[in-house]
């Protein structure tokens, strides 16, 4: 075997001395073999370590050398002898020379492989792990001057974790400033090393410079406004740290530079000032805060902290005068500052309001609150009215201008200084308000006030001011017009001036303003009836009716409806009639496009004036014509009006075209009703046919499902005037009517549904065609429930009649009869409709309603 010697020297580690010995063992044979055809070849090499890899350590290294020797520029064979070595050393005492050889060939790997920045690496590594700092700090420099820019970011994290870790941090902050030259967006990790370590005036030094660089991207996420928080807290908590810097200017101008939030920067700067002893500047930095902050966030910041600062003050010095001894009732600086914190305490509602105003100097609701903050200081409350009247801008002004000058006239008023509130409103009159009712509400508040005193002339010449045409005329929604042109059209001016010239004028003077309001075309229904009603109080009868008219020309329907109704009242209570034929014309002139929502109150007032001064022929036309121009929803009323004023007037019997009209032109339910006292009033007059036939008729609109009542009310009918025949008729009518609803699906779907919610208070959200199974299922038993009942609906045990089957008997037939009527018993005749079918039946009733009232008409 070969045997290879490796002398270590300084001058040259890689001289061999080469020996020829017996090999000791002939596994190596091969190998060496192989080695020795091919010397340069590193896959050789590399089988040949990895059979010796159990071997011996001095034997896996020589084998290393050797290929080393051969292969000195080969990383692979360099890493993995630099990673057995090391491997070879852990967990050995650190001072053992074996260290050093490792070393040693850490620095003959670097020769071929310094552009390796992982063997730089783990060469550093080794190094830090052995405490060898200054070794280790040159090695990184070695590392960062022979490898790339590009490969520094490798090595960088390696330095910085050994720098920070080391006990003095002065050569962590030099090496950071290398640092940062290369990666400047890193700056936020330095500034956090400055802070742990105690550096913090280099720490803000740096974060200023980071705040004011606008390209400065925060790898943590923070904002810029976060940035100069953490800036401010920081030089504000530690100000015999801080000396580069100059702090007031440094938070002064974060305050110009942000707009929003600055509650916490004001707070700052105090706090600056307070740790640095400057106490009456602290106070001077509270107070401008408070009179500059905008949101009132920030004045509760601003507030609190101020608050907290004057307690934490007053504290102190009750300490300080309990150490000293002192008492504190002769403590004239305690007094001064528990004097201080009461007024700051007293001050807040008024502070607050201030912010407010800042915020919108326009808003006039806050300018009355603060006008009542300071409720008995007259001198401040008249200062308050002026700075608010001189600054809100009625075009900009949240709520409504005028009152802060009416507030302000009336505060005068209050004190009795009429001259000034005159004043007052004279100037409020010329302001240019939004709208016109700003202005016309100053007119009639300066009236009101007039009235109050009871100066009634001058009240009077100040609204008749404001009426007054101006010499340039302007539509009243015309904005590009100042208000003061456009008020002479107010309703709200012109309606006081007619109240004031009613009770304080002439009559030509109250009628002149009526007039002119008319006139102007801002007259309301109210209006014109006020105006008639003062002219009927005059005994201006004429008058007052044309100022009805004139009323009537104006409007249209539905608001000139309060015009008429009160116009034909008074034209009948004062005429009755005397002027027939003109109250006729009045009447027919309101039905005349009368909607249908407003014709039954005209329609009944024509009919009692026809009823009490015209014809009654007249009078009914009047009901007859009213039944078809009201809304659907009162035809049954109207008809219910109609058919009992012609009853009173004409008798019973003129009725029966009204009822015939009404159910053919009704809705079934109505119908039925209007059959019902129909059939009853016949009855009553002994026409028992008649109210057979009507009864027969509302049967086709009359479910025996549904309308029970009709078929029970039918059935004590027969009860008491029918017999065997009509009895018997009655039921196969009504087996007949409810075989027509069993073949209409959709009806009696909706029956079913209805006789359902009715049962059980809910039903289903589908059409009949879109029910599910249960659904069905459900209406299908409610179908035969309904049936089993129709078939087995029986007369009170009282009444002691059944229902006639479609097997009774013609025995049981004759005593049923005889119970209902025994003076009309004649069972000697054959029924010839008991073998009918269903369908004749059906095709015989579909007759009935032309047979009905084709034989009333003989009476």
């Amino acid at each position: 075997m070969l045997t290879f010697v490796v002398l270590h020297g300084c001058c040259s580690p890689f001289v061999l001395r080469v020996r020829i010995s017996l090999p000791e063992e002939d596994d190596d044979l091969p190998y060496e073999e192989e080695i020795i055809r091919n010397p340069y070849s590193v896959k050789c090499w590399m089988r040949y370590l990895e059979f010796k890899q159990n071997g011996p350590k001095a034997t896996l290294n020589m084998i290393y050398e050797r290929a080393l020797k051969e292969l000195p520029g080969s990383y692979k064979l360099w890493y993995n002898y630099l990673r057995e070595r090391r491997k070879q050393v852990k967990g050995k005492c650190i001072t053992e020379p074996t260290y050093e050889e490792v070393n040693n060939c850490h620095e003959r790997a670097l020769v071929f492989m310094h552009k390796m920045p992982r063997i730089w690496l783990d060469y550093c590594q080794f190094l830090v792990s052995q405490c060898k700092i200054t070794r280790s700090r040159r090695t990184l420099d070695r590392a960062l001057r022979a490898l790339p820019v590009t490969q520094h970011p490798r090595i960088w994290p390696l330095y910085l974790r050994f720098v920070r870790n080391l006990p003095l941090p002065e050569t962590a902050i030099r090496v950071y400033r290398r640092y940062l030259k290369l990666s400047p967006e890193n700056a936020e990790e330095y500034i956090d090393y400055l802070k742990s370590v105690g550096r913090l005036d280099e720490a803000a030094v740096r974060l200023a410079a980071v705040v004011n660089d606008e390209s400065f991207v925060s790898k943590e996420g923070k904002s810029n406004y976060q940035l100069w928080h953490e800036l401010c807290d920081l030089i504000s908590q530690n100000p015999d740290k801080v000396t580069s810097l100059n702090v007031g200017a440094i938070i002064r101008g974060g305050l110009t530079r942000f707009t929003d939030q600055l509650g916490k920067l004001w707070c700052s700067l105090a706090d600056y000032y307070i740790r640095s002893g400057h106490f009456e500047k602290a106070r001077d930095v509270y107070e401008e805060a408070i009179l500059t902050v905008v949101t009132v966030r920030d004045f509760t910041q601003v507030f609190d902290s101020y608050a907290q600062f004057e307690e934490s003050m007053i504290a102190a010095k009750m300490e300080t005068t309990a150490e000293m001894g002192q008492e504190e009732e002769d403590d004239i600086d305690l007094e001064l500052r528990l004097a201080r914190f009461e007024q700051l305490i007293a001050r807040r509602p008024l502070l607050l309001n201030s912010v407010l105003l800042r915020q919108n100097p326009h808003n006039v609701h806050e300018w009355h609150k603060r006008v009542k903050l300071y409720d008995g200081n007259p001198r401040q409350i008249i200062n308050t009215y002026t700075e608010a009247v001189q600054t809100v801008d009625s075009m900009k002004a949240t709520g409504k201008p005028h009152s802060l000058w009416v507030s302000f006239a009336k505060f005068y008023e209050e004190n009795d200084q009429l001259d000034d509130a005159r004043t007052i409103f004279e100037k409020a009159t010329k302001v240019n308000y939004k709208q016109v009712d700003d202005l016309a509400a100053v007119w009639c508040e300066y009236g009101e006030m007039e009235l109050r005193h009871e100066n009634y002339d001058q009240a009077l010449r100040i609204l008749r001011k404001a009426t007054a045409i101006p010499s340039k005329k302007a539509e009243y929604f015309d904005s590009s017009e100042p208000v003061q042109n456009r008020v002479y059209k107010s309703l709200k001016v012109w309606s006081m001036l007619a109240d004031l010239e009613e009770s304080l004028g002439t009559f030509q003077s109250t009628k002149a303003v009526y007039d002119r309001i008319i006139d102007l075309r801002i007259a309301t229904p109210q209006i014109i009836i006020n105006y008639a009603m003062f002219l009927e109080e005059h005994n201006y009868f004429e008058e007052s009716f044309k100022a009805y008219e004139r009323g009537i020309a104006l409007f249209k329907w539905p608001n000139v409806y309060d015009i008429w109704n009160t116009y034909l009242t008074k034209f009948i209570d004062r005429y009755g009639g005397k002027k027939l034929e003109r109250a006729r014309d009045l009447f027919e002139q309101a039905l005349d496009g009368c909607p249908a929502k407003f014709a039954k109150t005209i329609y009944l007032l024509y009919a009692k004036l026809e009823e009490e001064y015209g014809l009654a022929r007249h009078a009914m036309a009047v009901y007859e014509r009213a039944t078809q121009a009201v809304e659907t929803e009162e035809r049954h009323h109207m008809f219910n009006i109609y058919i009992k004023r012609a009853a009173e007037i004409y008798g019973v019997t003129y009725t029966r075209a009204i009822y015939q009209k009404a159910i053919e032109v009704l809705p079934d339910e109505h119908a039925r009703d209007m059959c019902l006292r129909f059939a009853d009033m016949e009855s009553k007059l002994g026409e028992i046919d008649r109210g057979r036939a009507i009864y027969s008729y509302c049967s086709q609109i009359c479910d025996p499902r549904v309308t029970a009542n009709f078929w029970q009310t039918w059935k004590e009918f027969e009860i008491r005037h029918g017999n065997e025949d009509t009895i018997r008729e009655m039921l196969r009518i009504k087996r007949s009517v409810q075989a027509t609803y069993n073949t209409q699906v959709n009806f009696m779907s909706s029956q079913m549904l209805k006789a359902t919610t009715s049962s059980t208070g809910t039903v289903s959200d589908l059409a009949p065609g879109q029910m599910g199974i249960d659904d069905m299922k459900m209406l299908e038993q409610k179908a035969k429930q309904l049936a089993a009942e129709a078939e087995q609906d029986k007369p009170k045990p009282k009444e002691k009649i059944l229902f006639v089957r479609s097997d009774t008997t013609r025995s049981e037939l004759a005593e049923l009869a005889k119970q209902a009527n025994p003076d009309e018993i004649n069972i000697d005749e054959d029924d010839e409709d008991e073998d009918q079918g269903p369908e004749e039946v059906q095709l015989e009733q579909k007759s009935v309603p032309t047979a009905v009232f084709g034989g009333l008409k003989d009476d």
